[in-house]
């Protein structure tokens, strides 16, 4: 399997190429930010052929690219139902402090031509690639995990976690869709049921795996309950 990450844009989101190997068609996974061009440049080295695009969530360091990307490449767009108001209005979702921060900048934004909803438990087939999707809201309403089975070094699948788990943390759960009892929730029945050696690449930060955010990740004792800040923050993102 072929997997090829960037951090893109202001907020250094993830964005991933995931592919059977090169030379074949692949999907993309979160296009932030000025993800296009690095896209391009995997593409390009790997000589592949975007036929999906998957959003772990509607937030704007996710999305961003999305209707470029997915036009350029004739790719359909998917995203869970509760979080595609966002594709057209992703003001919505945002903090004042990352609205302040585009004040002033012209912005549109608009949902790509051919536009997919995701289901709990959906078993897609995309670019020889079977993935699963979790519906794992509390950072959003819509916020979903994409799982693949990985067969090499001691891995049993790939979890595409966005922004429900990182290392040494979990979502932040303050903005608009987001609930701090649901996150926990999810992370109960979503998270801490899967495999140890589920590798995770998350919208933030580096990889990790199930096996070392159960055993480190203060978030995740006991069963989900942490501490959040006042503001309900516990990590990056928007």
């Amino acid at each position: 399997m072929l997997i090829a990450g960037f951090p893109a844009g202001s907020w250094a989101a993830n964005c991933y190429l995931v592919a059977t190997g090169p030379g074949t068609e692949c999907v993309v996974v979160d296009p932030g930010q000025d993800a296009a061009p690095g896209i391009a440049d995997i593409v390009r080295e790997h000589r592949l052929k975007p036929v999906a695009v998957l959003l772990t969530h509607g937030h704007l360091d996710h999305m961003w690219s999305v209707a470029p990307v997915s036009g350029t490449y004739d790719a359909t767009a998917w995203i869970h139902p509760s979080d595609r108001h966002l594709l057209a209005d992703p003001m919505a979702g945002i903090s004042r402090e990352t609205a302040a921060m585009l004040l002033g900048g012209r912005y549109e934004f608009a949902e790509p031509d051919d536009v997919a909803e995701l289901a709990d438990g959906q078993r897609l087939e995309l670019a020889g690639l079977e993935v699963v999707v979790d519906h794992t809201p509390g950072h959003t309403a819509g916020s979903v995990t994409f799982r693949t089975p990985y067969s090499d070094d001691g891995v049993s699948e790939v979890m595409f976690s966005g922004d429900v788990l990182f290392a040494g943390s979990i979502g932040r759960t303050d903005l608009p869709g987001g609930d701090h009892e649901t996150m926990l929730q999810t992370l109960r029945d979503k998270v801490l049921t899967l495999p140890d050696d589920v590798a995770v690449l998350p919208g933030h930060g580096e990889q990790t795996s199930i096996g070392h955010e159960r055993a480190t990740n203060p978030f995740l004792r006991d069963l989900g309950v942490g501490t959040p800040d006042a503001a309900g923050r516990v990590t990056r993102g928007l």
